[in-house]
């Protein structure tokens, strides 16, 4: 018969998983457990196997091994997890892509009834419809205020009703009618908290942005130093056209205003003196687009004479 190590020997067999599993990844989620069970979390390691770990244990065994992890290697950055080791935690260590296998977990959420004296996570909405309940039910909906009538034998509910809201306890009744309507309001499963990347921590809403919002978000970093250095008169890369073009616009309103002139400012001088000629050059293209347009049309002005005048004949024809 195998003996059963000892509370201290499992102590160091944890110390030693967490110390070689940090040393092998450099990229960990840090995900919330609550109300999650067994069979539910066998589940999830048994989808993330071949690529992810899921680890739990109690934080401050957790915290020892992440300091000993640090004294022992020198790396300080994964120091960074302590503060989010708070409450019922988790940790999965994984070499793949951090998006896939916030997704993957994501999967492996589980229906669940409400319960006396749970917090809800969400809010709860009783749907409009036929119960399936015989008339002597009505003492439910009646004590939360559901209104509610009787079809061909049945309680029917008539308008959707907010039953719980989110952030209140759930009352007896509440659970009483959701348990009758065989509705399981709330879904539990691992929920990503935060991400250790590298030493680095951040939220998981950053693993659900796009090229297109990084894109933008980069865009508008650049507007805004382009402001500022504007506003400083201070030259940077992102201005530096900006300013160009303002010292360029200054340059040619003494060029008009003066004798001065420059090669940029010949074009703009000459169409001031004579407007004539930028009329000329337009007049061409305004011909182009008219024609274009009656082209477009196929003799439709045409088309409406001949219906103004056949209009016009039957007009007549009334009064003749």
């Amino acid at each position: 018969m195998a003996v059963k190590p000892s509370r201290t020997e499992k102590k160091i067999q944890y110390d030693q998983k967490l110390c070689r599993l940090l040393g092998e990844h450099s990229q960990i989620l840090v995900v919330g457990a609550d109300n999650v069970g067994s069979n539910q979390l066998q589940n999830i390691r048994t989808g993330l196997r071949g690529h992810s770990v899921v680890l739990m244990g109690k934080n401050t065994m957790m915290k020892r091994s992440v300091r000993i992890h640090a004294e022992t290697t020198g790396n300080k950055a994964v120091l960074n997890l302590i503060p989010l080791l708070v409450g019922n935690v988790g940790l999965i260590f994984t070499k793949g892509d951090l998006k896939e296998v916030s997704d993957e977990v994501a999967k492996y959420k589980v229906g669940a009834p409400a319960r006396v004296g749970l917090i809800a996570p969400t809010d709860v909405v009783v749907p409009p419809g036929n119960t399936g309940l015989d008339p002597s039910q009505t003492s439910f909906f009646q004590a939360l205020n559901i209104p509610t009538k009787i079809n061909k034998g049945t309680v029917e509910i008539i308008t959707p009703v907010e039953l719980i809201k989110k952030g209140d306890k759930v009352e007896s009744s509440a659970a009483a009618l959701l348990s009758k309507l065989l509705i399981r309001p709330f879904s539990y499963g691992l929920i990503v908290q935060s991400v250790y990347d590298n030493g680095s921590v951040f939220s998981p809403q950053v693993l659900d942005l796009t090229e297109d919002d990084l894109v933008g978000k980069f865009a508008a970093g650049i507007s805004m130093v382009a402001a500022m250095s504007a506003a400083l008169s201070y030259p940077t890369l992102a201005a530096a056209p900006h300013m160009f073009i303002n010292a360029y616009k200054n340059v040619l309103a003494v060029a008009v205003t003066t004798e001065y002139s420059f090669p940029q400012a010949e074009a703009v001088k000459e169409y001031l003196k004579d407007p004539s000629k930028f009329q000329v050059a337009v007049a061409p293209v305004a011909a182009e687009r008219k024609n274009e347009n009656e082209e477009t049309n196929g003799g439709g002005e045409e088309q409406r004479e001949d219906g103004e005048d056949e209009e016009d004949d039957m007009i007549f024809g009334l009064f003749d």
